[in-house]
């Protein structure tokens, strides 16, 4: 029997492509120098990674940044890992962020956190979902999920916030919606106005669940007060 791993070399072999963590983008003028903000979000099919990294960029756009993003879903149908990789900026030359790149992890699922941890600056912060899924691996008895994750993840994090996105997601109605939720807390480390993140949401969901999802994201955002 194995044991379920927090390594991933298919994603990690993209590295040498990032941005090294910490580099000035110019802005154009050679006057003056911005650094690209970047924020990793991480999960598993079907959580709802792939909107909420839609919003967040929206939102960047709203606020005239330089928006860059990239997707990883190749198992996503099947519960597999789902990574999405923001960078805003005055000028973002690429979507990849570096190990050590990333100013704000935000994972779904907390072996997800500890999976693409190497990627959160020392400085950064980690806000993780208390949930966890299964893999079929797991439920089949092929493999064996890691234990003690709570404390692996205070190892592994110097900043970190553990959010309950599923008790948000219950108050709202909809248990898919702890994505907005995890996207609230998110919000309480960027410098967005309010106003665009509500903008964001009702240019990307569907006109009837505008209220639910906005619902979610405020109590995403008392979660990380």
């Amino acid at each position: 029997m194995t044991t379920v791993s927090a390594n991933d070399d298919r994603y990690h072999n993209r590295d040498m492509l990032a941005p090294q963590p910490g580099q000035f983008l110019s802005s154009g003028t050679g006057n003056q120098a911005e650094a690209a903000r970047s924020v990793l979000l991480a999960g598993v099919g079907g959580q709802g990674i792939l909107l909420a990294s839609n919003i967040l960029a929206r939102a960047a756009l709203l606020a005239r940044y330089d928006v860059k993003t990239n997707e990883v879903h190749g198992m996503a149908q099947r519960g597999g890992s789902v990574v999405a990789e923001i960078r805003f900026g005055k000028t973002v030359y690429s979507p990849l962020i570096a190990p050590g790149g990333a100013d704000v992890l935000a994972s779904l699922e907390e072996m997800e956190a500890l999976r693409y941890a190497r990627y959160l600056s020392p400085n950064g912060m980690a806000m993780v979902s208390t949930l966890r899924i299964i893999p079929t691996t797991v439920s089949s008895g092929l493999a064996k999920y890691p234990q003690n994750l709570p404390d692996k993840l205070r190892k592994a994090f110097r900043n970190l916030k553990r959010l309950d996105v599923a008790a948000a997601a219950e108050k709202v109605g909809n248990s898919k919606a702890g994505n907005l939720a995890l996207l609230g807390a998110v919000s309480t480390a960027l410098d967005f106005d309010q106003d665009l993140w509500r903008q964001a949401i009702g240019l990307c969901v569907k006109a009837k669940f505008v209220d639910m999802n906005l619902r979610a994201f405020r109590l995403g955002r008392e979660l990380a007060a």
